[in-house]
């Protein structure tokens, strides 16, 4: 539980209250601050994992952890550029939205798919998503310092389709479960309707015989 991957982890979900404080306060210096944490953070994202499987210490807390502190860190984010006056336009929450909105689906969708014993395994585009996510969001939050942060915004809506794309992609996956599920149900409800119909129709025969014969006696 404690290597040096699960650590780095950890970190992540601890930084998260320092910089949504970055809301309360006007010091540069602080706001500076949030977004080297946050580019920190980011960063450790890509280590923990590359380590994990480099050294072997891949563990069921390191792959429960992960994603929650990914999902904490970029929604943090997102609410302090939402909170903050000028730090985006107001056209630019509509990616945000996108986000957050995409988010609580796909984690409702693995909680689904986790009772039935489906996995929902991230694809190579929703990786890209999360890196226009992170980058995005940390040129955001040195707006005022450096010219990077309008083009952060651009990016922010990059990541605002990747995320709409990704996010119906996982949306299509579960479909296909349900769909599959469906017919097999169905199936089986055929088959076991046929079987009941040529149930009926034998005892049918079977009590005509009967009646026959005594007819005949």
């Amino acid at each position: 539980m404690y290597s040096l991957p699960n650590l780095l982890t950890i970190s992540r979900i601890v930084v998260i209250p320092l910089i949504f404080l970055s809301v309360y306060t006007k010091c540069e210096f602080f706001n500076y601050m949030a977004g080297i944490l946050f580019i920190a953070a980011s960063i450790t994202d890509y280590y923990d994992g590359k380590l994990a499987r480099d050294r072997g210490e891949v563990s069921a807390f390191g792959r429960l952890l992960d994603p929650i502190a990914d999902k904490l860190l970029v929604a943090t984010a997102l609410v302090v550029i939402l909170a903050k006056p000028g730090m985006i336009h107001e056209i630019s929450y509509i990616p945000v939205f996108v986000i957050l909105c995409r988010e609580l689906l796909v984690s409702g969708l693995r909680e689904f798919l986790r009772e039935v014993n489906v996995g929902l395994p991230v694809t190579r585009l929703a990786k890209w998503k999360t890196g226009f996510q992170m980058t995005a969001l940390a040129m955001i939050l040195f707006k005022g310092w450096w010219i990077w942060a309008n083009i952060g915004e651009c990016l922010l809506w990059v990541a605002g389709v990747l995320t709409f794309v990704t996010g119906y992609q996982y949306f299509e996956k579960s479909l296909e479960y349900i769909r599959n599920e469906t017919k097999e149900k169905e199936s089986k409800t055929e088959v076991k309707s046929s079987e009941t119909h040529q149930e009926k129709r034998a005892h049918k025969v079977t009590k005509t015989k009967k009646t026959v014969a005594k007819a005949k006696k």
